[in-house]
């Protein structure tokens, strides 16, 4: 008799733990969205994100967290690894981690789902007046930041000087800080260039152009630019406005340039109620969206499902449909 009892509280406790509270409310959700560094456009929009379905979290039962990371490679290791449910990536890497390419040769990342894309993305190049750095070639020899390890811009960095023929071990010297310290640094000449991969207009290029020291950006374009572009279906060619948005770069027009978009990302193991609810309040809510960055003015509903190269996770597959952005 006493061992019934004791299944009965038990199998009491079990249902009370899967199906909620007493009152019948389903268990609260909790779910980290990755960014990038606090200079970039990764951190707003993780912000962005999660204000929006937090406001809703009783709603939703869910709750959102934004947590500042290395970039694209760590947010997609995070995800395949459990630590994150939500990360920002750009379009490249989610095709080269989906595909088993790159960082992650051999090892395709199966379980990676996309959600929606957000805003592009222009692999920018800023270098001091006093370098002599005005063209690609002009590397050789200097003092360049290509990015953190485990950023996407470290990445594009290292691809734009393969591109110009410069090895990135041995024609120049290669840093590896992120973005949210090579605008002091350039100030302070320490390093003679920076490549950072961001939508504009941005903190760190702001603060860059803003000081005593002349800088201007790099164009990156030519013929060997235009076949590589084409030939990579996550890459565009792409423009930095310059003169609207970086008034003292040393710049007379607008610099060419290509770049990616940045995705968020999820986890095929992340439920399709909890990805459903995010991608619902950010699509119902875009115009509000827009207003929350400079960056984020040109999206419309069509521009977010484009750049995305991994399977579309079914919660977000759902809402689309229901809206028919997808049939």
């Amino acid at each position: 008799m006493k061992r019934v009892f004791l299944f009965l509280i038990v199998g009491i406790l079990a249902s009370a733990a899967v199906f909620g509270n007493g009152d019948g409310e389903k268990e609260r959700s909790y779910v980290t969205i990755g960014t990038g560094g606090v200079t970039g456009v990764y951190y707003p929009t993780g912000g962005a994100i999660s204000k929006m379905v937090n406001r809703k979290s009783d709603e939703y039962n869910l709750k959102a967290t934004v947590e500042t990371t290395g970039g694209s490679v760590y947010n997609v290791n995070a995800i395949m690894s459990g630590d994150l449910e939500f990360g920002i990536v750009q379009s490249d890497l989610q095709y080269q981690a989906y595909k088993g390419l790159e960082e992650w040769e051999g090892e395709p990342q199966e379980d990676l789902r996309a959600v929606f894309a957000i805003h592009p993305e222009s692999i920018s190049l800023l270098a001091s007046d006093e370098s002599g750095i005005w063209t690609l070639a002009d590397l050789r020899g200097k003092v360049v930041n290509i990015g953190n390890p485990g950023s996407g811009n470290r990445k594009n960095a290292i691809d734009v000087l393969m591109l110009a023929g410069i090895d990135p071990d041995r024609d120049i010297q290669a840093e590896g800080l992120q973005a949210v310290e090579a605008a002091a640094m350039i100030q302070d000449g320490r390093i003679d260039a920076y490549f950072y991969t961001v939508g504009h207009p941005n903190g760190s290029f702001k603060e860059a152009t803003a000081g005593a020291k002349k800088v201007h950006f790099v164009s990156i374009h030519g013929p060997a630019v235009d076949d590589f572009v084409a030939s990579r279906p996550f890459y565009a060619k792409s423009v930095i406005p310059v003169k609207a948005n970086y008034p003292a770069a040393n710049n007379t027009g607008d610099i060419r340039t290509f770049g990616v978009k940045a995705t968020l990302c999820t986890s095929a193991k992340v439920s399709e109620e909890i990805v459903y609810s995010l991608v619902k309040e950010v699509f119902e809510n875009l115009a509000e969206f827009k207003e929350l960055h400079p960056a984020f003015a040109i999206l419309s509903d069509e521009s977010m499902l484009e750049g995305l190269s991994a399977p579309i996770h079914p919660g977000a597959l759902k809402y689309y449909r229901e809206v028919g952005l997808i049939e």
